[in-house]
């Protein structure tokens, strides 16, 4: 009996830091806090709202003002129509905290993930740029790049960076409701995307 609950919690770790390596990839976990030779900076940093919004942009500041790249992309629709778009307040937050309105671009028509990506895609076209940073949640850094990677296509080059905690995640994810909420929804609409069904 005790082999079994062994094996039954050596399985189930196993499986939660499959599931957390898989939705959260990051590409900049091997670099320093700053550019280098082996890390070098993007063009821009394009963070998409949606879950914890202000945790994004906050997480984009930072990238910012360690040089990662010197323009800063926010994406995102209202969620409520009657006020200001979610990449307009992504973009006040950015303001206040130092941030320069001429390093600032904003894309405020998209309500989907799918829809950030295809929406961004002139904004970058259009401003010449080809290298991104790539911020969003750890659950949604997953499903984020395989829909900037379908609409950008191998002329762009993305590279993950998830917020590693925000009010909906953190690495114990596993040990509330919510946090398996978001999990398997996340697979599931990954799965989706395979299936041609992304949205």
């Amino acid at each position: 009996m005790i082999r079994w609950l062994v094996l039954l919690l050596i399985v189930s770790i196993g499986a939660v830091a499959t599931i957390s390596m898989y939705l959260g990839p990051d590409d900049l976990s091997h670099c320093e806090t700053t550019p280098s030779s082996d890390c070098p900076p993007a063009d821009a940093i394009v963070a998409v709202s949606g879950g914890d919004t202000p945790a994004r942009t906050a997480e984009a500041i930072r990238l910012y003002k360690q040089g990662w790249a010197d323009r800063l992309v926010f994406s995102g629709a209202a969620l409520d129509k009657s006020g200001p778009s979610n990449a307009a307040a992504m973009k006040q937050q950015a303001l206040a905290a130092g941030v320069s309105e001429a390093a600032i671009i904003i894309e405020e028509q998209s309500e989907t993930t799918k829809q950030n990506a295809h929406e961004t895609r002139a904004l970058l076209e259009a401003n010449g740029v080809k290298s991104i940073v790539l911020v969003t949640s750890a659950y949604h850094q997953r499903r984020a790049s395989l829909e900037f990677e379908q609409r950008l296509g191998a002329d762009y080059s993305i590279r993950n960076h998830p917020v590693s905690q925000d009010g909906q995640w953190s690495s114990v994810w596993w040990a509330t409701p919510s946090g398996w909420y978001l999990a398997v929804s996340e697979l599931g609409k990954i799965v989706a995307f395979y299936l041609g069904g992304s949205k």
